[in-house]
This record gives C-alpha cells, sequence and structure tokens, in this order.
C-alpha cells in the first residue's frame, strides 16, 4: 500500500472513530451548527442589552407591587388623620404625608394595582381587537381589506384623550369598578389601530411563504391556516407593539384621572394623587414629586422594554 493510500485509509478510519475515539461517532469537521431561529438571535441580543435588563427589572418590580403592596409598605394608605397634615419624612412614613395626612409613599405603592390593572387590561383588548381586524383583513385581502383599512384611518384620525374625555364624560357611576372597566374600554377602542396595521403586513408577508401554500393544498382551511400558521408567526410583532402601548395606555390613565374624567376617589390612583399634590405644592411638594416619580419610571420602563424587544426581533437592525 502506497503512504497516500495508508494516510487516507488513517483519515478515513478517524473519521469513523469520530473525535472522541467512539466507533461510529460523526465527524463534526465541516458538519453546519445547530440552525439558529429569529427567537434565538433576539434572546441572544436581548440577554447582552443592559436597557432590557434594567427596564425588565422595573417591570417585574412594579408588577410585584400591584399584586403584593404588603411587601413594599406596612402602612394603610387609607390611614388619614389631619394632624399629621404635610408632615415632613420619618420612620414611619419615608417621604412624610399629603394634604389629608395619608402615608405619602403607602399611596404610591398602592396606586400601582389601578393604573397597571387599567393598562394590562386595555393592552389585552386591544391586542384582541386587533389581532382580529389586522388577521381578517390582512389574509382576505380584496374589499375586505379596502373597507377595514378605511375604518382603522378613521379612528387613526381620533385625537385618543381628545376622544376619551368626550367619551368618559358620559360615564355618570362612581363604582370604582364601573369607572375601571370604561376607563378600558375607551382606551382600547381608541388604541388598538397600530396593532391591528402591524398585524396586518405580518399576516400578508405570511401568508405568502410556502408552509401556507403546502397547507392550502393538503385541504387545510382558511380558520385553520389563520389559527394555526399564520397566528404563531404574526403574533410577535404585535406583542412588542402591545408592550410598547401598555406603558401608553398607564400615562393615559393617570391624564384621565387627574383630569377628573377617569378613575375617582377612593380608588387610589397615580394620577388620582398628582392631581391632589399640584393643589397643595406649595405648602409641600413631595406628595406630588412622589406619585409623579412612580408614574414616570412605570411608563418608560414598559417603553424601554418594547424598544429592546423590538430591537432584538428586527433584522435589519443586526
Amino acid at each position: 500500500m502506497s503512504d497516500f493510500e495508508t494516510v487516507a485509509a488513517s483519515e478515513n478510519q478517524a473519521a469513523r472513530r469520530g473525535p472522541s475515539g467512539e466507533p461510529g461517532a460523526p465527524n463534526q469537521v465541516g458538519v453546519p451548527g445547530k440552525a439558529r431561529s429569529l427567537a434565538g438571535d433576539a434572546w441572544r441580543d436581548l440577554r447582552r442589552n443592559p436597557i432590557f435588563w434594567i427596564s425588565l427589572a422595573l417591570v417585574v418590580l412594579v408588577t410585584a407591587m400591584a399584586a403584593v403592596p404588603g411587601l413594599f409598605t406596612g402602612n394603610d394608605p387609607r390611614d388619614c388623620a389631619l394632624a399629621r397634615q404635610h408632615a415632613g419624612p420619618s420612620g414611619a412614613a419615608i417621604f412624610g404625608y399629603d394634604f389629608q395626612g395619608c402615608d405619602t409613599y403607602a399611596r404610591s405603592v398602592y396606586g400601582a394595582r389601578a393604573s397597571l390593572l387599567v393598562g394590562a387590561l386595555s393592552a389585552l383588548l386591544t391586542g384582541i381587537i386587533a389581532l382580529v381586524v389586522g388577521m381578517v383583513a390582512g389574509y382576505f385581502g380584496r374589499w375586505i381589506d379596502a373597507v377595514l383599512s378605511r375604518v382603522i384611518d378613521i379612528v387613526l384620525g381620533i385625537p385618543l384623550l381628545l376622544a376619551a374625555i368626550v367619551l368618559l364624560k358620559r360615564v355618570n357611576s362612581d363604582s370604582s369598578t364601573v369607572r375601571i372597566l370604561a376607563v378600558v374600554f375607551v382606551l382600547a377602542i381608541l388604541g388598538w389601530t397600530t396593532a391591528a396595521r402591524v398585524v396586518r403586513s405580518s399576516v400578508i408577508t405570511a401568508k405568502g411563504q410556502d408552509y401556507v401554500a403546502a397547507a392550502r393544498m393538503l385541504g387545510a382551511g382558511d380558520g385553520r391556516i389563520m389559527w394555526r400558521h399564520i397566528l404563531p408567526n404574526s403574533l410577535a410583532p404585535a406583542v412588542v407593539v402591545l408592550t410598547i402601548a401598555l406603558g401608553s395606555f398607564i400615562a393615559a390613565e393617570a391624564t384621565l384621572s387627574f383630569l377628573g374624567i377617569g378613575l375617582k376617589a377612593p380608588t387610589i390612583s397615580w394620577g388620582i394623587d398628582i392631581d391632589s399634590g399640584r393643589v397643595h405644592m406649595r405648602e409641600s411638594a413631595t406628595p406630588l414629586v412622589v406619585p409623579s416619580t412612580f408614574l414616570a419610571l412605570t411608563v418608560l420602563a414598559f417603553i424601554m422594554l418594547g424598544d429592546a424587544i423590538r430591537d432584538a426581533f428586527d433584522p435589519k437592525l443586526r
């Protein structure tokens, strides 16, 4: 056997045995690595993004504050005494007391529940409307798409806060539950258009893919194609938009409550406390600054989180 044949035989045997020396192990040289998915690439980018971790930590903190406020303060936000009016910070109240003698910090902690509840429910209802309208418009196209697109344009042209003020002026009930549901409904009805446009674009792109054509050739109906094949591939962009919208809904609820047409006392809300602190700002600025800071950090956290996820899922930014 020639030297060339000897070397070739030894390399072939080594290839069959593999780098670990075990028979039958595949040769790793030249074998392509595991295929990476869009979600895998996005998670790899998010892990290295400090903005993502900072915003996620703030979102988790606010969510825990809304769910279990007793972990963050032991004081009752409704325990008010005029004898403590505008009293300064102390061991019992780290940010002092407001005009009615209520613990400013305790009210800010408990105010996260109503604001986050309105934002989450509004985003959920907005997502349902946007998914239905966007998928129907994008999948069926033609005159259905034309009609729904014009509806989106009409609603998009209505100023959200101005329309919300007009609609909520018609709500006469003072019940906390009724007013929360009214604010959620108004914000969702006026705020679903951007997410619907994103879903529509994603559906138009997805329905032209080969897997949709293969499912149609195998006899799958429109409902199965939309639910099993198009929806999972169109959901990620909508989630990103709704994450950003959630922060906007929280800010909108605080604005409406500040104007006196959103949530009302005895509901504890950041907007209500900001309005109360504004009136007595000259006596003490803390009752205005503390809930405003809580609100600003919460809205900023959701917007930053949505931006980070959007950048990670956008291939053009890589």
